[in-house]
């Protein structure tokens, strides 16, 4: 993956590609929070009028909006898990992503989990994207993240978006998605090329 990985790389990205109105509101929105936490729900919000939806370069599919929300939110002494969670359920898509994609930016233990695991039940390719960043490979249990890669896979999302992979990838996972393939292949339907990448590393389950 090649998106933001800190705070730091997340504030040069954006610095680099928003406009000098985005960035002045987003220097105001971060002091609005500090003085007054109960801000946040009224600027979480704004940040796509204030900030646009322009797409952040070299940052997998981040746009100004997305940046603005998640630095506001990782720029707070301690974000709460109640906090993030009214956010999520009472945000549009974009807001619920951008709840998502904070959760690798701060610190709640395992208070996003549930957010985490509500957005899996969706069927929204980007809420799914967002729940499989970092914070979802460290706090899934095995079976969830086995389930939540195979879902992935079922809707198409390519799986170098997913973190994790390389650590978390076992051999029950392996059969879980040479069941997949075989049932593809059964129906005469394509099989995504990144679960051969998977099933090379157990070749002794490998559909052929």
């Amino acid at each position: 993956m090649t998106g933001p990985i800190s705070v730091c790389d997340l504030e040069a990205v954006f610095s680099a590609g928003a406009s000098d109105r985005a960035r002045e509101w987003l220097a105001g929105a971060r002091r609005q929070v500090a003085r007054d936490r109960d801000e946040l729900q009224i600027l979480f919000p704004a940040a796509a009028r204030a900030c646009g939806r322009a797409p952040l370069p070299h940052s997998d599919g981040w746009r100004t909006d997305d940046a603005a929300r998640v630095l506001v939110l990782a720029s707070m002494a301690w974000p709460v898990p109640r906090e993030l969670r009214g956010l999520y359920d009472h945000g549009d898509a974009d807001e619920k992503r951008a709840v998502l994609l904070a959760l690798d930016f701060i610190d709640v233990g395992d208070g996003g989990l549930a957010i985490v695991e509500d957005a899996l039940r969706t069927n929204d390719t980007r809420l799914i994207t967002a729940a499989l960043g970092r914070y979802g490979a460290r706090r899934l249990t095995p079976s969830a993240y086995r389930q939540a890669i195979l879902k992935a896979v079922f809707c198409g999302i390519p799986l170098a978006a997913v973190s994790g992979l390389a650590d978390r990838a076992d051999a029950e996972l392996a059969r879980m998605l040479d069941d997949f393939v075989r049932e593809r292949s059964v129906a005469g339907r394509a099989v995504p090329d990144d679960v051969w990448l998977i099933l090379a590393r157990f070749p002794r389950l490998r559909s052929s």
